[in-house]
């Protein structure tokens, strides 16, 4: 089956000069009939000149000129992809393209037009970071009280979708604020919606983890925004 399927994997990227190659040959090497799209975010360490000399004839690189965050990257991603079945894929380590084969199994028999890899639903993980943590479960709470979803996972950077259905969403944030944004619209456009539980190998701060209280609260007004007046 795996040799069958056509994916196309969008992958923003911002300064991971230590794990670009690493992530983009598991990715290839993930046995189906892969589109890579990389999008470099404006990075300044490296990671755009590797990138400039890297050559797949399936992998599409893409460059913003200045650093303009994940959302508007996936946005450029999404308009070059080209396959039935689109993912995210964090450039990072943390997730693992293995986990497409169990994300793409209620997208090919119809039951579903987007899928999130949930963290928290039993797959193995790295033990960190309780605050974060418990953030995360809090704006995921509240993104299922404006939503009338019962996801456990919202903000998780693994996501599948059918091209068909993401192209008829219009999506307009920059940043981290895209996963309270591709919610909140899957949610009023009442996209069949599913979980499955991947593995996650999460990384400290020290190691190049971005995302921080900043972000959270961010997501946080933008899905009070969506709620009550989009």
């Amino acid at each position: 089956m795996a040799d069958r399927v056509k994916i196309s994997v969008v992958m923003p990227v911002f300064n991971e000069i230590k794990t670009i190659g690493e992530i983009i040959n598991r990715v290839l090497n993930s046995s189906f009939d892969t589109e890579v799209i990389v999008v470099d975010d404006g990075s300044t360490d490296g990671t755009r000149e590797f990138l400039q000399s890297f050559h797949h004839p399936s992998v599409k690189i893409f460059y913003h000129s200045k650093n303009r965050g994940k959302g508007a990257a996936l946005r450029l991603g999404f308009a070059a992809a080209s396959n039935p079945y689109v993912f995210v894929q964090d450039a990072d380590l943390e997730y693992d393209p293995a986990d497409y084969s169990a994300m793409l199994e209620p997208l090919l028999d119809g039951r579903a037009d987007m899928v999130y890899g949930s963290r928290f639903l039993g797959g193995p993980h790295r033990v960190l970071f309780f605050w974060h943590y418990l953030g995360n479960r809090l704006i995921t709470l509240l993104s299922n009280l404006a939503s009338d979803l019962n996801l456990s996972d919202m903000e998780t950077g693994m996501k599948a979708f059918a091209r068909d259905k993401l192209l008829q969403i219009r999506l307009s944030a920059d940043r981290f604020t895209f996963e309270p944004e591709i919610t909140s619209k899957a949610a009023r456009a009442r996209w069949r919606i599913y979980e499955v539980p991947i593995s996650y190998s999460g990384r400290t701060y020290e190691e190049g983890k971005k995302i921080g209280l900043r972000d959270a609260i961010q997501a946080f007004f933008c899905i009070i925004r969506y709620w009550m007046f989009n």
